[in-house]
């Protein structure tokens, strides 16, 4: 294992219990290797296995066959479980599934609270979650008031006051408005850039992977891609193929080069998109 790996699956295999008819295998055999510091974003249809494959990454879900590390510390260990979850945190789809106070302070307080941490760190750790997701402002209000991606975000500050080295986001802009996930990916974003974090967003918009380090594509259980979002994108035929759709930059120069042009697929930000058909254009 590299000193660099954050996490690391071993041939893992994860199943479910489908009542009395035994059981169905979900992930089968994934070997993969997420580095420290780095941003990385899954991909994958529903029923893909990306949800499941999250699940591992905090011992919430345990292997069936094969293991899954956390800086070293092998999930199964269950004298470690405590630890794992520290050092990574699973943010959910739906932020109420998380919140659990009525004020938004004390609900980013709660994990710290479990702790056993002194009231000055507490109370340390929950302006420090919320000026990082842009929610200090809010610490007073009720979160029943707040947006769906004001929620999010206070959801996010909740797992980042535990300071964990690693966060794990579920589909965490599903149910938001364009708005909401803005502000949502904005966070994510930051966390990565400035302090550093371990990120790995698990998504179905295909726009919320471009900025990542590095794309994974799931399908049916198996690690099908890996590669930089460039890399990914650019196998158009076989993301469609595997009933993925690609950034609407993609598509568009996609559909441009099928008409005769000759763009890189590359060019997957809005600015990078029009870069690259304007010179074409003068070229011609």
């Amino acid at each position: 294992m590299s000193a660099v790996d954050m996490l690391r699956t071993e041939k893992l295999v994860s199943s479910f219990s489908n009542g009395g008819e035994g059981s169905v295998e979900v992930l089968h055999g994934i070997d993969l290797a997420i580095e420290k510091g780095s941003f990385v974003a899954v991909l994958g249809h529903n029923g893909s296995g990306k949800s499941t494959l999250a699940r591992h990454f905090n011992a919430i879900a345990l292997p069936a066959g094969g293991h899954v590390y956390v800086k070293g510390m092998d999930t199964l260990d269950q004298e470690l479980v405590m630890e794992i979850r520290r050092t990574v945190g699973l943010v959910f789809q739906n932020p109420d599934n998380q919140i659990v106070a009525s004020v938004v302070e004390d609900d980013v307080a709660f994990a710290p609270e479990n702790l056993g941490l002194p009231s000055a760190e507490i109370r340390e750790r929950v302006d420090e979650a919320l000026r990082a997701v842009g929610m200090y402002e809010f610490k007073d209000r009720a979160p029943h008031l707040l947006s769906g991606g004001q929620k999010q975000r206070v959801a996010i500050a909740g797992i980042l006051a535990m300071r964990p080295e690693c966060i794990v986001l579920d589909e965490p802009t599903a149910m938001l408005d364009p708005s909401g996930r803005r502000e949502v990916l904005e966070a994510v974003h930051r966390l990565c850039r400035e302090s550093g974090m371990t990120v790995v967003l698990i998504t179905h918009h295909m726009s919320e992977a471009i900025p990542a380090d590095r794309v994974i594509v799931l399908s049916d259980g198996e690690l099908v891609m890996d590669g930089t979002p460039a890399e990914v994108f650019a196998r158009v035929d076989e993301l469609r193929a595997l009933g993925l759709a690609v950034p609407e930059t993609t598509e568009l120069i996609y559909e441009l080069n099928a008409e005769g042009f000759s763009l890189p697929l590359g060019a997957l930000t809005t600015d990078e998109c029009a870069a690259a058909i304007a010179a074409a254009l003068k070229g011609n």
